[in-house]
């Protein structure tokens, strides 16, 4: 049987979630507790990957096992197996067929900007001191929705099949002191959001203007592009499947 598990972290501890040699991951504590409680190698797909220091409210994984009686039970066990920045949220099964991470139509990401100093949000948003332009930040934030090649967002030497991505919003909003942009797409590319944030800060800095942002697209070159946002302040905070998926469940 294939089931979903949809689950949450606050990534400052793990080196993203892709499970890698050497260093503490996700993934890689999420398969050891899933393994330990059903007493079998769990091995877990993910709807994507987050980089070191990244957040998800919300990210999906698929795993394959017999049947799991009494699932309510079991998320409250799996979450006593797991360290405090970890909680499981459901388990639930889905059609054989079903895949964590190619049947996701769209993700969304949120990243936090604060513009004063607060104790409570040091490991949470990214502080910017200086005046931000947020009209001018949402004006070049509208380009990105009718561009479909975003290679210069995307990490050096990524290997993908293709570069293309449909973004369906963009939009900075100051939401309880809090300046949040927030970004969907179809799906993102390795560092894509980070460095799409760092490129929209310099907007509201006033050291670039959006015929700028049009040509960095246009270039499809990374070093055209700003520096990446610090990992701290970005959050993937929604997966979206079919019906037939996630129905009432998410």
């Amino acid at each position: 049987m294939r089931y979903f598990i949809r689950f949450s972290y606050f990534g400052k501890h793990y080196h993203g979630w892709q499970k890698q040699p050497n260093a503490v991951t996700v993934q890689g504590v999420l398969e050891d507790a899933l393994s330990k409680l059903l007493a079998n190698e769990i091995i877990l797909m993910g709807a994507g990957r987050t980089d070191a220091g990244v957040h998800a409210k919300e990210l999906y994984a698929h795993f394959d096992f017999e049947e799991i009686p009494n699932k309510e039970n079991f998320v409250f066990r799996l979450n006593a197996f797991l360290p405090k920045d970890i909680a499981i949220l459901d388990v639930f099964q889905v059609p054989e067929d079903a895949h964590a991470r190619f049947n996701a139509v769209a993700r969304t990401y949120e990243y936090w900007i604060v513009q004063q100093k607060n104790p409570f949000l040091t490991n949470h948003a990214h502080l910017i001191k200086y005046p931000l332009d947020i009209n001018k930040m949402n004006e070049a934030a509208q380009v990105f929705l009718s561009h479909i090649d975003f290679e210069c967002f995307s990490k050096s030497n990524t290997a993908v099949n293709t570069f293309n991505c449909d973004v369906k919003y963009a939009e900075w909003k100051v939401t309880d002191g809090i300046l949040v942009f927030t970004i969907t797409a179809d799906r993102f590319l390795r560092n894509m959001v980070r460095a799409i944030v760092g490129t929209l800060l310099e907007v509201g800095l006033g050291k670039i203007d959006i015929s700028n942002v049009k040509a960095i697209l246009k270039s499809k070159d990374r070093s055209k592009a700003g520096a990446s946002a610090p990992a701290k302040g970005l959050y993937l905070t929604s997966v979206l499947y079919p019906d037939n998926i996630v129905k009432n469940h998410g």
